[in-house]
């Protein structure tokens, strides 16, 4: 039997909705507390954390000293230092789902997925919610820890909260991203190149290296057009530089990218399917 992706019947009453939603909620409760048993682990791997960020704290000493200057585009020292934390915790928390989906297609596990009474993406999305958050919340004690003892408190005021509403698109979009680069292990199976390449543009273009504003002019303006900036960027900068305004038009920006890609998700999760059931796989 077919199934589609996130889809929704033309007619749903309320309570056949509170049973879905009942579903998906204990999917992420189950998640949560899979990956909460196993907190110590994330502690563990969140450690390389601090090396990287060690090595971007002496590149930006050196460079606010050989520049001369208190601000370079609008950031000071400490502020462009707690970006950094903020943008490398959302990087790392993302989970491997590449990792996941290629081994289900691999092993036929996913026709076992598809005959449970859940959408196949939104179980996985529900899946990579709990996880990367668990993952996001040990990264940012663990970075925190450094940047109290480098640079001190910050002074994020109402970033705490600008950035928890961004964070959530922001691991929307990722999701989305990933889960289509990774169902297309329907046709290659080996899809690690693909995520390669789409870490290294979060790593550069979507701002986990550098601020946008840092950028030059007319590279900035390509960024401004593309979808990853809303992933590392939005996040790291509200929490930075928080402003009313600006968090708007950001969660704005932020839900178009999710919904488009999330069209895009389902489109290929079909095709997908259906070569599936054309196989026989």
């Amino acid at each position: 039997m077919r199934r589609k992706g996130w889809t929704v019947s033309a007619v749903l009453s309320p309570s056949s909705l509170a049973l879905k939603a009942a579903k998906y909620a204990a999917v992420g409760s189950i998640t949560l507390r899979n990956h909460l048993a196993y907190v110590l682990d994330f502690v563990i791997r969140s450690l390389f954390l601090i090396v990287i960020l060690f090595i971007f704290v002496q590149l930006w000493t050196v460079t606010y000293a050989g520049v001369g200057e208190e601000q370079i585009a609008g950031y000071r020292y400490g502020e462009i230092i707690w970006y950094l934390i903020f943008a490398e915790a959302i990087i790392m928390a993302s989970p491997k789902l590449n990792v996941t989906i290629e081994e289900e297609v691999k092993t036929g596990t996913v026709a076992y997925r598809l005959s449970r009474p859940l959408s196949y993406v939104g179980y996985h999305y529900v899946s990579y919610m709990g996880e990367a958050l668990i993952r996001l919340a040990v990264n940012l004690v663990v970075g925190g820890m450094l940047g109290l003892l480098v640079i001190g408190p910050p002074q994020l005021g109402w970033g705490w909260a600008g950035f928890g509403l961004i964070v959530i698109g922001s691991f929307t979009i990722n999701y989305f991203i990933r889960m289509s680069l990774s169902l297309c292990a329907f046709w290659l199976e080996e899809t690690q190149g693909l995520a390669f390449v789409y870490d290294k543009m979060l790593f550069t273009i979507g701002g986990m290296m550098l601020p946008l504003e840092l950028f030059p002019d007319v590279l900035r303006t390509v960024c401004e057009w593309l979808p990853f900036q809303t992933i590392v960027y939005f996040a790291a900068k509200t929490a930075i530089h928080y402003d009313p305004g600006t968090l708007l038009g950001m969660m704005a920006v932020q839900w178009l990218w999710a919904a488009a890609l999330g069209l895009l998700t389902i489109a290929i999760y079909r095709r997908g399917v259906k070569k599936l059931h054309v196989n026989g796989g």
